[in-house]
């Protein structure tokens, strides 16, 4: 006793300023209930039993994560073999085995889930640290322990649980109040959503034992994860892109279901001012080749988000989950992946499957730090037409220089893309400075995150400028003009006066990128490119043929009339540089002499859709 006394002053002789302040959220006289306490309370299982017999698609899902927790049980557990600066995957790792051995465990009653997770527990919480230098990593592991120690409690060793609440607080808790380790409590972005969930997670599993130091954690976390949440404004679009939004939305809402289930309430913080509309921009991210809009740091992939079905839940909108049904009635086959997936059975234990119908709206704009436009012609036809547009700028958190970039979807295929995150650890490894995001930064170099290689322009083959910020300044929802404009002149201030950018899909039939350039004092080369994963082939009547997987798209320049269209290499010049086979830059150049005003107007048509010749190109002042 008097050693615990001994380490929890000298612990919160580690607090933060914000820490040490009088409780702004909490008051000494909080209770909890007893465990478990995070996420499911005891005999809600109920609830998820009942939603199991009613709904097959649930009954799946459930043996989904029965038959994986099956593959985990004979499975070594965990050991710490850090890669580079991250133990990441390990703690994610920990935590997917943790969750899902302990839910079926709660669902079962089967007690060989039990003694796996208790294996993995005490093994895990007797490493060294969880690399506090990479907080991630600790956030993570502390999520995970907490869970297992919270909802096996009853039925964990004495022994066990000494070990696993000591390493919550020492290896989790503890090295948070360090100022070395926690610049996250003031940042704006995933770091502090996933960071801050963790360390409330270990709060609450241990709360009996500290409850004045879990008291102060939660209360710092709730001011503190503010921060990122004020970044969803106004309408809720995700600045870090779709990959993060599944990470930190994620995570942010393991926080607030954790806290609004212990504690009554989450202090308004769901209510944040485009936080629940989020769901709206996670859901139009995905186009319709079931590939996401995968600009910044992301991957092209799509799957299912357990995240989705609290937003469900919270606004009793079932038609978020349109695209989320698809994925449970099979469309998702990397499902056992997800770390959080059980987090799925819990939030989605009200809703009824059958109820959830296509959404209406086919336009989706969201301004904000990194501002987006996304369109499409249907929500269920496999031959629908999807368009991207970004705006924003590349000095947001994982930025690239895409401002102006598209994606087009058609006929199931993806026509336009982007590449892109490349993996960090293969560009660290190589020394290379990742993370600045000053125009003379390093990080520009790297061939995926320059604007030389998106689907927008460049001036004399020049890098955008970090600074500059574009929003969307007007959108249709027109049906037979479906439509978002940018002005995106500041990426590109010295170059040219005035550059804005408008895409439409027209008569649902086929796609317009127009660009208005204004040019500066000095004459200037304007590049139009566009990357693709199709066969290019250049027709002699200045037309260029897309193939791919026997699917064809036509791409016309309508304006100028005197281009000719060429390819690019997408070969990076390093040698830390990604491979990116089986990809091409397509588009033209043209010259813009000093002080004049060009219009480049270029059609994307896919096959079997016909375009009047005749068309008439409105001005982007008139597309309203």
């Amino acid at each position: 006793m008097k050693t615990k006394f001994i380490f929890f002053f000298f612990a919160l002789g580690f607090l933060t300023n914000e820490t040490c302040a009088q409780l702004k959220y909490l008051n000494e006289a909080t209770q909890v209930p007893a465990h478990p306490r995070i996420l499911l309370l005891k005999d809600e299982e109920n609830a998820i039993a009942k939603n199991i017999s009613a709904d097959p698609t649930w009954a799946s899902l459930n043996q989904l994560i029965i038959d994986e927790s099956n593959k985990i049980v004979p499975l070594p557990t965990l050991e710490r073999i850090q890669i580079g600066r991250r133990l990441l995957d390990k703690s994610r790792e920990c935590l997917r085995r943790v969750f899902f051995l302990s839910y079926s465990y709660r669902i079962t009653k089967d007690k060989k889930y039990l003694e796996r997770a208790e294996v993995e527990l005490v093994k895990v919480s007797q490493f060294s640290d969880w690399n506090p230098s990479h907080f991630l990593d600790v956030a993570e592991m502390t999520m995970g322990v907490s869970i297992g120690y919270d909802w096996l409690y009853d039925d964990l060793s004495v022994t066990s649980k000494g070990i696993i609440k000591e390493a919550i607080l020492k290896k989790g808790i503890e090295p948070s109040l360090d100022k070395k380790y926690n610049s996250w409590l003031k940042a704006s972005h995933n770091w502090n959503q996933v960071c801050n969930a963790g360390m409330t997670y270990g709060a609450l599993a241990i709360y009996e034992e500290n409850p004045a130091l879990a008291q102060q954690i939660i209360d710092r976390a709730i001011e503190s994860i503010k921060l990122p949440m004020e970044d969803y404004k106004p309408e809720g679009a995700y600045p870090e892109g779709y990959s993060y939004w599944g990470y930190g939305t994620s995570f942010n809402v393991m926080f607030l279901d954790a806290i609004q289930r212990v504690l009554k309430t989450d202090f308004g913080l769901s209510e944040t001012a485009g936080f629940l509309k989020t769901a709206g921009y996670l859901q139009n991210m995905v186009g319709s080749s079931g590939k996401n809009f995968n600009y910044s740091d992301a991957g092209n992939g799509s799957g299912l988000s357990p995240a989705m079905f609290w937003f469900a839940d919270k606004t009793k909108n079932s038609n978020l989950l349109f695209t989320e049904k698809q994925y449970l009635q099979g469309k998702d086959k990397s499902m056992n992946r997800d770390r959080l997936l059980p987090a799925t059975m819990i939030w989605g234990k009200n809703i009824s499957l059958e109820k959830v119908t296509e959404p209406k709206e086919m336009i989706w704009v969201g301004q904000g730090k990194n501002p987006v436009a996304m369109m499409r012609t249907s929500w269920s036809k496999p031959d629908a037409i999807y368009v991207g547009l970004k705006a924003g700028s590349p000095s947001v958190n994982h930025g690239h220089m895409d401002v102006g970039s598209f994606v087009m979807d058609a006929n199931g295929e993806r026509w336009s893309m982007d590449f892109g995150m490349q993996e960090y650890e293969s560009l660290e490894s190589k020394g290379v400075k990742l993370w600045g995001m000053a125009q003379d930064s390093e990080r520009w170099q790297v061939f995926r995150y320059n604007n030389l290689t998106h689907s927008t322009l460049a001036f004399d083959s020049e890098f955008q400028k970090v600074e500059g910020y574009a929003t969307i300044n007007s959108a249709s929802k027109n049906p037979n003009f479906l439509s978002a404009r940018t002005d995106i002149s500041a990426v590109y201030k010295g170059k040219a006066t005035s550059v804005n950018r408008g895409v439409a899909i027209i008569d649902k039939k086929y796609v317009l990128v127009k660009d208005e350039i204004k040019a500066a004092e000095n004459e200037t080369t304007v590049r139009w490119a566009m990357l693709t994963p199709a066969e290019v082939k250049i027709n002699n009547d200045g037309t260029a043929e897309l193939t791919q997987k026997g699917k064809k798209l036509q791409l016309k320049v309508s304006s100028p009339s005197n281009v000719t269209l060429k390819t690019w290499s997408t070969q990076g010049s390093h040698d830390y540089d990604a491979p990116n086979t089986g990809t091409t830059l397509v588009g033209f150049e043209i010259k813009t002499p000093a002080n004049s005003s060009i219009s480049l107007d270029v059609l994307l048509i896919p096959e079997e859709n016909q375009v009047n010749s005749k068309i008439k190109i409105l001005p982007l002042k008139d597309w309203k």
